[in-house]
Order: structure tokens, then sequence, then C-alpha cells
């Protein structure tokens, strides 16, 4: 039986990362609310929320972290063929809710209810803030992919990515981290590693190394919202 830590609700405190479980991996605690105050100080720290429609609130910090570092992205010779080819528009901060929407609907691996309802308004408001944003991939007027995630200071936080279309997300995503090392951001946060996002130059780096990074990196001047992508990708 897996016993946690509840958060106060009045305080903004969460225990040490260190005391996260390692089964499952990263389980730091559970309960308080998703207010941009508690969002913004979790995730200067490494943590964030990831819960199911149904469950307390649940808080996790994995070890090791999946990261990628802007300048290693790995983008395959189809990968390149097809950012060539312009198939897709691709767009920043346009259509956020839209985006989370997509990846909150089922995938064919599982389904993508951990976006609730709770969540959907508590990262749109962030995006209201300019801190949460969103890259949108169009063709012929249609979203066929995205994703969206956090920035702050010079750490981009991604948390979920959708595609309609084969390599849609990876065009959005290569946009993103042309622009994202055109701004000197020093890492992308992929929090759990993946298969899909190793493919991308994803690698991982122990919670310690990370937490590191944020202490350098958060508190630096963020670049201020709505984001536009001006930088080629090749």
């Amino acid at each position: 039986m897996i016993t946690l830590p509840w958060l106060d609700p009045d305080t903004l405190d969460f225990p040490p990362t260190h005391e996260a479980l390692t089964e499952p991996n990263g389980l730091l605690a559970a309960g308080a609310d998703l207010s941009a105050e508690r969002l913004i100080h979790a995730y200067r720290h490494g943590i964030f929320p990831w819960y199911e429609a149904g469950q307390p609130t649940l808080w996790w910090t994995p070890d090791p972290r999946a990261v990628l570092f802007p300048g290693r992205l790995h983008l395959s010779r189809s990968l390149r063929k097809t950012i060539r080819q312009q198939p897709f528009e691709v767009s920043c901060d346009k259509a956020f809710e839209a985006v989370m929407r997509a990846c909150a609907e089922p995938r064919d691996y599982g389904a993508g209810t951990w976006i609730t309802d709770e969540m959907l308004s508590a990262y749109c408001h962030l995006h209201e803030q300019g801190i949460a944003h969103s890259v949108e991939v169009w063709q012929n007027g249609n979203l066929v992919g995205g994703l969206y995630g956090l920035a702050l200071g010079r750490v981009f936080f991604g948390e979920s990515m959708f595609s309609r279309k084969d390599n849609a997300s990876k065009v959005g995503f290569a946009y993103l981290e042309a622009q994202l090392r055109a701004w000197n951001f020093q890492v992308i946060d992929c929090q759990v590693g993946s298969a899909h996002m190793f493919s991308l130059g994803a690698e991982e780096i122990s919670r310690e190394a990370f937490e590191q990074i944020l202490l350098d990196c958060v508190y630096l001047p963020s670049v201020t919202g709505p984001w536009e992508l001006n930088t080629p990708v090749l």
C-alpha cells in the first residue's frame, strides 16, 4: 500500500524531491489545487502534476529525467525531407486550448484522460499569463498536430503532443527547438523518456543534474509571449 504526503492547501510547500517513490518512479505527493502559483512553484523545482479523472492531484519528479538539449535535436533523413517539402504550416500560440483538447483525445496506445477539465482550465490560465505556449501544425486549414508546455526562464517544460498526420508533431517540435535554441534556452524537459522522444535526441539525466539546471536557468529573464516561430529549422 502506497502512503503519500498530502499537501497543505494553504502553502506552496512540497516534500523534498529525494523523498519521491522509486515505484512508481517519481511519485512525490498528493492533494492541493492547480493554482498558477502552485504550478509555477512546482515546475521550478522539477515537479509536475499527472493524474486521471477521479483521482486526487498527484505530483511527480521522476529520476532519471528525460530531457533534450537544444542543439542536439536529431532530424532523420525522412523528417528533413518532410520539412523541406513544407506540407504543413506551423504557428505558435494561435490555438492553445484546441491543442490541449487534441492532446487529451484517446490514442491508439492509450487514453489521454490525464488531461482533465481541471488541468485544461489551469494551463489555459497559464497561457493567458504568457507562461504556457502551444505549437500548432496545420494542413489545408485543419489542425493536424501540435504540442504545448510551459516556459520559465530559459527552460521549456514539454507537456504533451499529438499528430493526426504522419510527422506532424515532429515537424512542430523541430520548429520549436530551433526557436528555443535561438533564444538560448538551455533545456527542454520531456519528463519521462519514450521511444518517440529518444528518436528525436532526448536523453536521460539524474534528478540532481536536472534540478541544478533548473536552479541555474528558471529564474533567468523569460521570453514574453505570445511567441512567434521565425527561426529556420534547416
